[in-house]
């Protein structure tokens, strides 16, 4: 069966626990159209770059599936349905990474930058001619 990743945002005014029920809902879900959520992570109340549906934070979750296409657009159609759900991000993958996702590391287990490639140091800029003051 195809791999898929899903990032769920639901709203910031639900208690923890009532957030890791919509997680084990739509687990529910996938389990009976035949698919199965192989891991899942609730990462927390986060603050967004912008407002959605005048919330300002949300409470994010990832879930790792393996299932039928069916059972996805399934289990996305009720997300989308849903009251307490804000958005949804689902994307095919070839396989799953192992271990904690980058969010539930802490920032000295995660790998380091790379170095910035050839030419991406920082220039000066030219304006075009003269600047007087």
């Amino acid at each position: 069966m195809p791999l898929y990743e899903h990032v769920m945002i639901a709203r910031q005014d639900l208690s923890n626990a009532q957030a890791e029920g919509l997680i084990e809902h739509f687990s529910t879900v996938l389990a009976d159209n035949g698919g199965k959520v192989v891991e899942h992570e609730y990462w927390g109340v986060k603050t967004m770059a912008y407002k959605i549906n005048k919330n300002r934070k949300g409470h994010y979750a990832f879930l790792k599936s393996d299932a039928p296409a069916a059972a996805v657009q399934e289990m996305e159609r009720l997300m989308r349905l849903h009251d307490d759900v804000m958005r949804v991000l689902t994307i095919k993958v070839e396989k799953h990474a192992e271990g904690p996702s980058v969010q539930m590391q802490k920032r000295d287990e995660r790998g380091e930058r790379g170095e910035r490639p050839e030419g991406g140091e920082r220039r000066e800029r030219s304006f075009g001619g003269d600047r007087r003051r």
